[in-house]
C-alpha cells in the first residue's frame, strides 16, 4: 500500500475547516492534527483519530507531519507563522497581500532553505490560479493588457483584517466588480482602469458596544493594501443581521488578458470561479498543493517556492501517464 501523505493544520476556522473536508476528499493523503492557539479541548473535531494540538507543541510533531497547511490570516498570522514554521516543516500557506509578497517570500525562503524543507506560499485562487493565467495570457499574447476583476463575493482576507480593527466585534467585506469595466475589457478596448474604476469594497461591522464609530470607518478605508486605493462603504449592522444575511462565503471572479496577434487582430483570453464556498475552494488548492510541497521535498529542491515553479503533475493523484492519457 502506497504510503499516505500526513499532513497538519495551523489554524481552525473557516479556512482550517474547508481544509478538512478537503483532504477527506483526497486518497492519498490523512489528517493527522490540527494545531492551534485557543484551549485544544475547546476543538470540536469531526474525526476521533485526529489530535488537537497548541501551536507551541508543533515542533513535537515535526517527525509525524509531512506537510503542514497553514490556514491562518495574512494579516498579522503568516508572516510570524510561515518564517516559523517552515524552519521545522514542508509548509503550503494562502498569503494574499499582494503588494507584500516579494519580501513574504524572502523572508520564507530563508527560513525553509536553512531547514531543508520546501514553503509553497500564496497559494489559492488569488493569488494562485489567477496568478498562473496573468502569466499565461501575458506570455501568449505579450501585445496586450491583463485585468483582474473579483467578485462578487466575500473576501476572507480583507475580512480578517477589519475584523482585526480595534472595536470591531464581527465583520464581512465584500468586493463588487464593476460591469461597465469588464464590459469594456471584453469589447476590447483596452481601458486604462484603476482599482477603484474596477471595484468597490463594501463592509458589513457588528461594532463593540462601546465603540467609536467614526473612527472605525476611518481605519477601514484608509487601511494601506487592503482599502485604501478603493471605494469603500462601511455599514453598521446589527449580530443577528450578520448572522442572518452573511454568514455564507461566496466569491468568484475574472482574469480577462485583451491583446492583438498578426494583424491587428484582437483575441481574448479570460479564466473565471463561481465559488460557492471561498475558503473551501481554497482550502481545496491548499491540498493539492500540499502534494506538490512533499514531492519536491523528496527531490530536495528545498525554499520557498510559489505557482509559477509547479508543474501541473506535482499536485495532481494522477500519474503522469494517466494525466497524458485522459486530459491531454
Amino acid at each position: 500500500m502506497t504510503k499516505k501523505i500526513k499532513l497538519g493544520i495551523v489554524g481552525y476556522g473557516n479556512l482550517g475547516k474547508g481544509a478538512v473536508e478537503a483532504i477527506n476528499q483526497t486518497d492519498d493523503m490523512e489528517l493527522v492534527a490540527i494545531f492551534t492557539r485557543r484551549d485544544p479541548k475547546d476543538l470540536h473535531v469531526s474525526s476521533d483519530n485526529v489530535k488537537a494540538i497548541h501551536i507551541s507543541d508543533a515542533e513535537k510533531y515535526k517527525d509525524e507531519i509531512d506537510v503542514m497547511l497553514l490556514c491562518g490570516g495574512s494579516a498579522t498570522d503568516l508572516p510570524e507563522q510561515t518564517p516559523e514554521l517552515a524552519r521545522m516543516f514542508n509548509t503550503v500557506d494562502s498569503y494574499d497581500t499582494h503588494a507584500k509578497i516579494p519580501e513574504f517570500y524572502a523572508s520564507v525562503h530563508q527560513a525553509a532553505t536553512k531547514g531543508n524543507t520546501t514553503a509553497i506560499i500564496s497559494v489559492g485562487w488569488d493569488p494562485g490560479l489567477f496568478s498562473i493565467n496573468r502569466v499565461m495570457a501575458d506570455a501568449i499574447l505579450p501585445n496586450g493588457s491583463t485585468y483582474t476583476f473579483w467578485g462578487k463575493g466575500l473576501s476572507q482576507g480583507h475580512s480578517d483584517a477589519i475584523r482585526r480593527v480595534n472595536g470591531v466585534k464581527y465583520g464581512v467585506q465584500y468586493t463588487i466588480p464593476t460591469e461597465a469595466a469588464i464590459q469594456r475589457v471584453r469589447n476590447g478596448e483596452n481601458p486604462e482602469l484603476s482599482n477603484a474604476d474596477k471595484h468597490k469594497r463594501v463592509c458589513y461591522v457588528v461594532a463593540e458596544n462601546d465603540a467609536n464609530k467614526e473612527e472605525i470607518v476611518e481605519t477601514i478605508t484608509t487601511m494601506p493594501n487592503y482599502f485604501a486605493d478603493y471605494t469603500t462603504e462601511v455599514h453598521f449592522i446589527t449580530e443577528e443581521e450578520l448572522q442572518r444575511d452573511h454568514s455564507k462565503a461566496p466569491h468568484g471572479g475574472f482574469v480577462i488578458h485583451s491583446g492583438n496577434t498578426g494583424d491587428n487582430h484582437n483575441q481574448i483570453y479570460e479564466f473565471s470561479l463561481k465559488l460557492d464556498s471561498n475558503p473551501e475552494f481554497t482550502a481545496s488548492v491548499l491540498v493539492a498543493y500540499a502534494r506538490a510541497a512533499y514531492r519536491l521535498n523528496k527531490e530536495n529542491q528545498y525554499g520557498a517556492k510559489t505557482v509559477y515553479d509547479i508543474a501541473p503533475s506535482y499536485i495532481s493523484q494522477r500519474s503522469n501517464e494517466e494525466l497524458r492519457r485522459d486530459f491531454l
